[in-house]
């Protein structure tokens, strides 16, 4: 099952971001087969304001826990974090459900 979640900055918090990315991306790399796309949230001047996962998960018990295990999560980065399903209908420019 798909799921997005979308987490919200804490304000005033890029140098944490920035003290904790490389220890988010190699998390990010031993996971990376879950992923349909991860990325930053980018404000108007174009910095990091959040992230953005939609992932591949067996049910919202294990997207809650990746997140929660996330390092920009338990660094205390986040000031929201919001889990939703969701269903695929197109991807990669092709329709993969009605």
């Amino acid at each position: 099952m798909h799921f997005t979640i979308q987490c919200v900055d804490k304000p005033d918090s890029v140098e944490l971001r920035m003290a904790t990315r490389p220890t988010h991306l190699e998390y990010l790399k031993s996971n990376q087969e879950k992923f349909v796309v991860v990325g930053p949230v980018l404000d108007g001047e174009g910095k990091p304001r959040g992230s953005l996962y939609v992932i591949d998960m067996p049910d919202r018990a294990s997207a809650e826990a990746f997140i929660m295990a996330d390092p920009y999560a338990k660094a205390g980065l986040f000031e929201s974090v919001v889990i939703r399903p969701m269903r695929i209908v197109f991807k990669d420019g092709q329709q993969v459900a009605g």
